[in-house]
């Protein structure tokens, strides 16, 4: 269908480009930005006056929980709920049950994506047997089936020997891998490790959990020549190892969860499980050192680290809740509102969730708005405001600690490959 999205504002980080002008798109791709191509003819006018006009959004970490947790939710759910949110591309850990450690599970996952004709979806593979940690998965298998990168999910390799193997064969393929810092034996608790965690009695995670881990990541990368991307950082500490180790040339990128630059333990309040998150909610001055670090570039995207969970998986006490918090639909809000904060203009803003968040998983074809590129696009009111309810979320999982609130930036339309999905 030939689609004319009128008098928008286009915001396109990829191209430093935002400025009012026509969008015309034809055969699933943009044709033309400015000026109508040559006998292009409008099917459908969507009129964007007073909008924004931005590529669809890319998601580093949604969990779909499709195999193996669809009482949590399913695809057709979360798919519904990441058009709610502009999100186009999601990227999928490997924690499914089984794990994606097998070509047939990410064949199987991908075909049934394609089907419901929705998001596109990357696929990052296990790096090991069922993320056991014990035997390396068979990575240009995975890579053949689709996968984008390799991960442990948030399940620490305990064995430095098979993850320094793992990285060596990453490396001579050129797999990059996406590592979040847990260290074995010290990130058994289930909150910040601080004044809150010592007054509620709740078991502490310390940011040594996180820099510990990081430190032997950084180390085994540097040995091996692996492309390393470090998943959901919570501390200032593991902040400064990332950038002493690419101030010694390393290739690493790094990203932080929308629950990170907004929250800290103090949220945790009279224990809400909404709040139990991994890593968890670290101090104020670690959540504003990520706010600082993602706004000068040093933290390259923002991700949901959307975790949907059933109401009998958080409604219990805090320490035996499941982790987690639902985020697709909240991406575009909770960036808005980091971004006013922060005094960023919106090119700069929704860069981390488009054109830094492509570089990332590797995708070429979208995350900016030039002609000829895929037309997944988010238009979106910037002045509207969401109001975050249980009736209003699409996903299947309710569980988001911004229940209650309102935010900033309503999505209107989501379009995937010239296809309209949202309309809202």
């Amino acid at each position: 269908m030939n689609i004319l999205i009128s008098n928008g504002r286009v915001v396109d980080p990829a191209n430093r480009s935002d400025v009012v002008q026509n969008v015309y798109v034809a055969g699933g791709k943009i044709v033309a930005l400015g000026t109508a191509p040559d006998g292009f003819a409008a099917e459908r006018t969507i009129d964007a006056g007073g909008l924004v006009v931005a590529p669809g959004f890319i998601d580093l970490a949604a969990r779909l929980r499709e195999p193996g947790f669809e009482y949590r939710a399913t695809l057709e759910s979360e798919m519904e709920a990441a058009m709610a949110g502009g999100v186009t591309s999601l990227a999928i850990p490997p924690d499914t049950d089984p794990a994606l450690d097998e070509p047939g599970l990410v064949e199987m996952l991908t075909y049934r994506a394609k089907k419901l004709n929705r998001a596109h979806i990357y696929p990052v593979g296990a790096l090991t047997i069922g993320l056991k940690g014990e035997r390396l998965s068979e990575m240009a298998e995975l890579v053949e089936a689709g996968c984008v990168a390799f991960s442990q999910a948030n399940v620490p390799i305990v064995d430095n020997g098979v993850l320094m193997r793992a990285l060596q064969y990453a490396a001579t393929f050129g797999f990059r891998v996406w590592l979040q810092p847990l260290s074995p034996f010290l990130a058994r608790g289930n909150a910040h490790d601080g004044e809150v965690a010592t007054r509620l009695g709740l078991a502490g995670m310390p940011v040594a959990a996180e820099t510990v881990a990081l430190y032997t990541y950084l180390e085994l990368a540097k040995i091996t020549g692996a492309r390393l991307h470090i998943t959901r950082l919570s501390s200032a500490a593991g902040l400064a190892l990332i950038e002493r180790a690419r101030a010694e040339g390393m290739d690493v990128s790094c990203d932080v969860s929308i629950n990170h630059v907004h929250l800290c333990d103090m949220d945790i309040g009279y224990f809400n499980s909404n709040c139990h998150l991994i890593p968890p909610l670290r101090s104020q001055r670690d959540r504003e050192a990520l706010c600082k670090g993602l706004a000068d570039g040093r933290i390259d995207a923002l991700c949901s680290d959307h975790t949907p969970v059933d109401d009998d998986g958080k409604q219990t006490p805090f320490s035996e809740s499941e982790p987690g918090a639902t985020g697709l639909e909240l991406l575009l809000p909770l960036t808005l509102k980091w971004a006013g904060r922060a005094g960023l203009p919106l090119l700069d803003g929704l860069a981390r969730i488009t054109s830094d968040a492509a570089k990332i998983v590797g995708i070429t074809k979208a995350g900016h708005l030039s002609p000829g590129a895929r037309a997944d696009v988010c238009v979106f009111d910037p002045t509207a405001h969401v109001a975050v309810t249980r009736d209003t979320l699409k996903s299947q999982g309710k569980n988001t600690p911004f229940l209650g609130m309102e935010l900033p930036g309503k999505v209107r339309y989501t379009l995937v490959e010239g296809q309209v999905m949202y309309e809202g």
